[in-house]
């Protein structure tokens, strides 16, 4: 019987995990794993020039305006055109923070950390996009905010 047991014990599992793999929806949806999948079509960048509010202390602000054919490699970046401390009055685009001119000790630099110079690490452009996996993300405020009882 122990026998028994040991043999069917793993059939039933890998029966079961089969019967379940069926029921998952993956973001590839009806193509299968070995098939090439027709690329969904780019979503058009959001060029508002418009603030986003950040949603958690600490988030990198979002870029509002569209950035495709920016070049940023070693010898240019096309954001400090604008953005850099020296071009914002002309500009009228916001000074990139302080904490770009800092080296990783804390020192200031007279032009921005080689750590902090590619802007696309951190800051991304923004689209409206239908999402591939439901969304629940409450930022800080709506966190902070409820009034439901419940301690934190």
């Amino acid at each position: 019987m122990k026998k028994l047991i040991i043999v069917l014990l793993p059939l039933a599992l890998a029966l079961a995990t089969a019967a379940l793999a069926k029921e998952i929806v993956t973001l590839r949806g009806g193509t299968p794993i070995d098939a090439e999948s027709e690329p969904a079509p780019m979503p058009r960048v959001d060029n508002s020039d418009i603030k986003r509010k950040r949603n958690y202390p600490m988030q990198p602000p979002v870029i509002p305006h569209d950035t495709r054919g920016y070049e940023i490699n070693l010898q240019v970046n096309k954001c400090l055109a604008c953005h850099a401390r020296h071009r914002t009055e002309d500009s009228q685009a916001p000074m990139i923070s302080v904490t770009h001119y800092m080296d990783r000790d804390g020192n200031f630099l007279a032009e921005v950390s080689p750590r902090r110079y590619f802007c696309n690490q951190c800051h991304v452009n923004q689209a409206q996009v239908n999402l591939p996996v439901e969304n629940d993300f409450h930022d800080m405020d709506a966190l902070l905010g409820d009034t439901d009882g419940q301690e934190r």
